[in-house]
């Protein structure tokens, strides 16, 4: 807990509902270095998180939510230690998090696109129309080639 301010102090159970993690979520990321080591109440030896934590909670929380992996959560968070010098690190982290993201998106752009075709599908099966029926059975065919080739995000 920071000596510079008195700041308001916070259980795992309080950080947890603060920040949106769940309080084993809490403990693993600090376990394995994705956040520094909490500070411990003296007599309890709980954890005791600060408002200092808690803006570094909320960051992790904001990059776990991106469906950024832990291991560059928890480069990032070390680069941030470092300030202006890691910039460069940080830049990149976060531009390959993005293509990752714009990948997933072209997917479910995708099976979206399949969704459709199939409702469309049935709702021409359900009108009687046969040959809109077809076409539409052909485009989902080659929409779920595409599925498959494309694969997992």
């Amino acid at each position: 807990m920071s000596a510079r301010t008195a700041q308001h102090t916070y259980t795992i159970k309080e950080a947890a509902a603060l920040t949106g993690l769940p309080a084993s979520t809490l403990r693993y990321y600090e376990s394995i270095g994705v956040i520094g080591p909490i500070s411990r109440g003296a007599s309890s030896k709980h954890r005791v998180y600060d408002e200092d934590d808690l803006h570094q909670l909320m960051w992790v929380a904001c990059l776990a939510a991106t469906g950024m992996s832990v291991s560059d959560m928890r480069q990032y968070m070390s680069n941030g230690q470092l300030g202006p010098s890691a910039a460069g690190e940080q830049i990149e982290l976060l531009a390959e998090q993005e293509r990752r993201l714009a990948r997933e998106a072209e997917h479910i752009a995708l099976r979206r696109r399949y969704v459709r075709v199939k409702i469309d599908y049935w709702q021409a099966v359900q009108a009687g129309d046969d040959a809109r029926a077809e076409t539409l059975s052909t485009a989902a065919r080659e929409l779920a080639d595409e599925l498959k080739r494309a694969g997992k995000p």
